[in-house]
């Protein structure tokens, strides 16, 4: 292995742990803002990063206007309603339990390609979806308890994971006319423009600054400029260089990577099931990734995948 694909290996695996943390992040925004407000910010200050990217090398496209329905509803799938359950969402489940429902999206693609487009299933992807299926119940299933977040939690991840379906599914019809960066950083534009009247209706008036804690202020930050910028970017270079399948297999380290950090840093509670749960996760992942379902684009033949932001 040459220098400069280890290289590159080194840089996707370093976004996916970066992601991996910003499931805890949002545990830590969550001390002094309500999740809209974290949204909205961590929105605003993506766009800062993703645009200036795009402009300093010279990546901007200009959207046509027969596209511009695609984009709209393209920024209602994600961020809109992904951030709306991702956001709520967290506030009911542990950071480990969003991570592992959110790691289950490269399963729920195919099948959803399937249906909309008739592309072909392989029994690695029912395979990969029932085991990994079986993970997550493993994970957010507490056998003394019962759900080891509110009933409401977990349903609202599932609406993130959902509507990250959508929106790769919309991409499809994007992705030969026009380059990441800039399906990424419109899609964070109009998507902050989507928030701002639930921003002045729910958000508003905004808590006294004073009370505001450093640690919250830097989560923040660090999800717009880590989860929705920084990584975004790596990530973008290691589908470059290695293809979206090779790259996307990663993205099985996140929910293993939310896991040691929030039980590190926040203290969760890291039962054997729950241990158990995400190792099956992981595995099914892994199998239905053996023999990937691709989405062709029409013009290119480029493999379309969700990037596992969060």
């Amino acid at each position: 292995m040459s220098k400069s694909r280890a290289g590159v290996y080194f840089m996707v695996i370093l976004a996916m742990i970066f992601w991996g943390f910003s499931f805890v992040a949002y545990k830590i925004a969550f001390e002094s803002f309500r999740p809209v407000s974290i949204v909205f910010f961590r929105l605003f200050v993506s766009i800062f990063f993703l645009f200036g990217f795009a402009l300093l090398f010279k990546r901007l496209g200009k959207i046509r206007g027969r596209d511009q329905k695609w984009f709209l509803l393209m920024a209602l799938f994600e961020p809109f309603f992904y951030f709306l359950g991702e956001a709520f969402g967290l506030t009911l489940v542990t950071a480990t339990v969003g991570a592992v429902i959110i790691a289950t999206i490269p399963l729920i693609v195919p099948f959803a390609s399937y249906y909309l487009f008739r592309e072909r299933l392989t029994p690695m992807n029912y395979a990969g979806l029932v085991i990994s299926f079986s993970g997550v119940m493993l994970v957010i299933f507490n056998r003394n308890e019962g759900f080891s977040g509110d009933l409401k939690g977990v349903i609202l991840m599932f609406l993130a994971v959902f509507s990250a379906v959508g929106y790769t599914m919309v991409v499809k019809k994007l992705a030969d006319r026009y380059n990441p960066i800039t399906i990424t950083a419109y899609q964070s534009l109009y998507g902050m423009l989507m928030y701002v009247p639930l921003f002045l209706l729910l958000e508003l008036p905004f808590p006294d600054l004073s009370l505001l804690s450093s640690r919250s202020l830097l989560a923040v930050t660090y999800l717009g400029v880590m989860g929705s910028g920084i990584c975004f970017i790596m990530m973008t270079i290691g589908i470059r260089e290695l293809g979206a399948a090779r790259a996307n297999v990663f993205a099985n380290l996140i929910p293993v990577v939310a896991a040691i950090l929030s039980f590190l840093l926040l203290g969760e509670a890291m039962p054997l099931i729950k241990i158990l749960g995400i190792g099956i996760v992981v595995l099914g992942l892994l199998l239905s990734q053996l023999r990937r379902l691709r989405i062709r684009s029409a013009r290119r033949g480029a493999d379309i995948y969700h990037l596992p932001e969060s």
